[in-house]
């Protein structure tokens, strides 16, 4: 017989009896006690949370000593310092808990005005509400130094976190406490159970009305298992919290007035970075920062050794690729600025200056000594675009950079900081063909370029196909869908016509919403977003993370309606206008510059449709009784992301500074 105690819910199973768990269908505990009782071990016993003090096994490797990994007696682990990254879905408030981190560890002074979610400092970050960039930051608990990174949560970021990874010994995974895991929770705690962290589980938002801890906790152990963790990472810290009241607690029902379990959970669950405090130096560049004044900023962990300013050392690549460097100035994060420092030990997270060639995944060595440290890796995208120049009659009217030369000079300086991304030459000069995670990975750097004044076109997204054995296999993705019951029926039809297989639907809290599961071809994500709103009236939330490659799913149509494009250059007039909105929805209004070949409207039927909308009454000597007044609907208005899901294989987007214009791709017309 075998004996499962897990956060106050006890299971036990023999041939004649199994007493389950009591928020649970029997199909889930089924699969949750295969799950469990396949583990190496017969007896697992789980930590209750409620428990007052915080005992985890992990904290224990603190005193012992670690893995092997050079010379085993020179090894040991700081106490006073931990590395630590805050990862989770998107939106479960991982900025939001990192503010009150910041507030309550005395980071501000008490009559500092500071604006919400400090750590998303990009222009874009704010206007969007999400992070898409790492962010370091530290605070100072009971004599011990926290180093905090915050992570992006979308999915087509995962590169930011996996290189993230690199500088921590912890994670602290943050779970919505309705939602539970999410697909992006689900590939972040992969990432983190590979490098073998340490990870403390913080229920947030826990003062939801329909919370469900419980339901959360059991999911997240699941997921655990699911993705083989150890006997030791199964056994973790859970913590109870709300990121915007900044309380935490042991159990959902009994939260302090502050984080100190939090912070006490920190200090004890995830062990101090394991270091080399006399080998050769050795530092893994995971992210670079620019200043104008200071050049290149590499920030990465101190693997071994020291470092100080002034020092002559070795940059490595490979072990035969090295080049000789001076560190002018050395940086380490204390609240949340950077502070020069004189002398780096080993096991913090610090900025480097001096070296203007320095590239993420490179290491700087010991000048006489020094060995490379293993490369990052990443995984490979599945979404890429087309970039060209801009050739539409109203080039250079409002861009700074309009060259190919220019575009191939931003696009590869990207490659520098983005190492999820891939840039290729294309069919011609003046093309090049940029790889991503997803749509959204490469819109950011599109809006980022239209900020910088460049000019240039996209074509639609493709996905990234391949051939194994002569077998064409494209990448999947899981898709989640929160929609209320009412509008389930139309988002399921949606989905099944993308060719989206169905497998699991459950009820989510006391609002009356639906959670759906899909797999489902990349092809068919493309374009989804804004369909899925519409279908659902603006209530559905759509989140997607990569799965695997699998075999072609055939052919999926994605838009069942035309173009309206305009037909010869001009202005637009009202008096065309009016008739022209009778043949379907139009993305201009009256008094706009078009050209040629450019979008000007969704057609109401198949197939596009050439209309004049710069046409102008005729002017006669003879009086009329009275001017017809003319009702013009209101325009379309299409962001970038909304363009660039709308276009097919014959349309581009067109990216200037203070527009974005859709147009058919003349190579297109000349073929036909």
């Amino acid at each position: 017989m075998a004996i499962i105690s897990f956060h106050n819910l006890t299971f036990s199973v023999n041939s004649s009896r199994i007493t389950s768990f009591p928020h649970r269908s029997p199909l889930s505990n089924k699969l949750f006690l295969g799950n469990a009782l396949s583990l190496s071990k017969p007896v697992l016993k789980l930590r209750s949370p409620t428990h007052t003090p915080i005992k985890c096994s992990v904290s224990q490797a603190t005193d012992t000593t670690p893995p092997d990994i050079g010379e085993k007696s020179q090894l040991m682990r700081r106490s006073d310092v931990r590395n630590i990254a805050i990862v989770a879905h998107v939106d479960h408030g991982k900025t939001t808990l990192v503010d009150s981190m910041l507030k309550q560890a005395k980071v501000f002074r008490d009559n500092q005005f500071v604006q919400e979610r400090i750590m998303d400092s990009n222009d874009l970050e704010r206007e969007r509400g999400i992070t898409i960039l790492s962010k370091n930051t530290s605070i100072t608990y009971k004599d011990t130094k926290v180093n905090i990174i915050d992570t992006p949560g979308h999915s087509d970021f995962g590169g930011e976190v996996e290189r993230i990874l690199n500088m921590v010994e912890g994670v602290l995974l943050v779970v919505d406490s309705v939602e539970g895991p999410m697909p992006q929770t689900r590939f972040v705690l992969k990432k983190a159970l590979e490098f073998g962290h340490a990870v403390v589980v913080v229920v947030n938002k826990i003062d939801r009305p329909s919370a469900r801890p419980d339901y959360v906790i059991n999911s997240t152990f699941e997921l655990f298992i699911e993705l083989n963790a150890s006997d030791e990472q199964c056994d973790f810290q859970a913590i109870y919290a709300s990121g915007i009241k900044g309380k935490a607690g042991l159990s959902p029902d009994n939260l302090a007035e502050d984080l100190g379990p939090l912070f006490e959970s920190i200090i004890r669950c995830i062990p101090g970075p394991c270091i080399d405090r006399d080998g050769a130096l050795q530092l893994l560049v995971t992210n670079i920062e620019y200043d104008e004044h200071k050049g290149r900023i590499a920030i990465g962990r101190l693997h071994a050794g020291f470092l100080r300013r002034g020092l002559d050392v070795k940059v490595c690549t490979t072990e035969d690729s090295c080049r000789y460097a001076r560190i002018t100035e050395l940086f380490v994060y204390e609240k949340f600025i950077r502070v020069p420092a004189e002398r780096v030990e080993a096991g913090d997270i610090c900025a480097v200056c001096g070296i203007d060639d320095i590239q993420i995944g490179e290491t700087i060595a010991d000048k006489i000594s020094g060995r490379p440290l293993p490369a990052i890796k990443v995984e490979e995208p599945t979404v890429k675009m087309a970039f060209s120049i801009n050739t539409s009659p109203f080039v250079g009217r409002e861009g700074k950079y309009v060259t190919s030369r220019n575009l191939r000079d931003r696009l590869y300086r990207e490659l520098e900081r983005n190492l999820a991304m891939k840039v290729e030459d294309g069919e011609t000069a003046d093309t090049f063909v940029v790889s991503g995670r997803g749509t959204l990975h490469i819109t950011i750097l599109i809006e980022n370029m239209r900020r910088e004044g460049y000019e240039f076109m996209v074509g639609p997204p493709k996905v990234i196909n391949k051939k194994v054995d002569d077998r064409l296999l494209e990448p999947y993705e899981i898709a989640t869908v929160e929609v209320p019951e009412e509008h389930m029926g139309s988002v399921v039809e949606l989905l099944g016509k993308r060719r989206g297989q169905m497998f699991d639907m459950q009820g989510v809290g006391s609002e009356g919403t639906t959670f759906l599961k899909y797999k489902i071809p990349t092809r068919g994500l493309l374009g989804l977003r804004n369909a899925i709103l519409t279908v659902s009236r603006g209530t559905a939330i759509l989140n997607t993370i990569f799965d695997s490659y699998g075999p072609w799913a055939g052919d999926i149509t994605t838009r069942d309606q035309g173009s309206l494009v305009a037909f010869e250059d001009g202005t637009t007039s009202s008096y065309a206008l009016s008739s022209s909105q009778e043949r379907g929805q139009m993305f201009i209004g009256p008094g706009v510059d078009v050209y040629k070949g450019q979008i000007i409207g969704i057609h109401q039927r198949p197939g596009d449709l050439s209309l004049n909308v710069c046409k102008r009454k005729a002017a006669t000597n003879i009086r009329s009784n009275k001017e017809q007044t003319v009702v013009l609907d209101t325009p379309l208005a299409y962001s970038l992301d909304d363009c660039i899901e709308y276009i097919q294989e014959d349309e581009l987007v067109e990216v200037t500074p203070l527009h974005i214009r859709m147009c058919k791709n003349p190579k297109f017309s000349k073929k036909k």
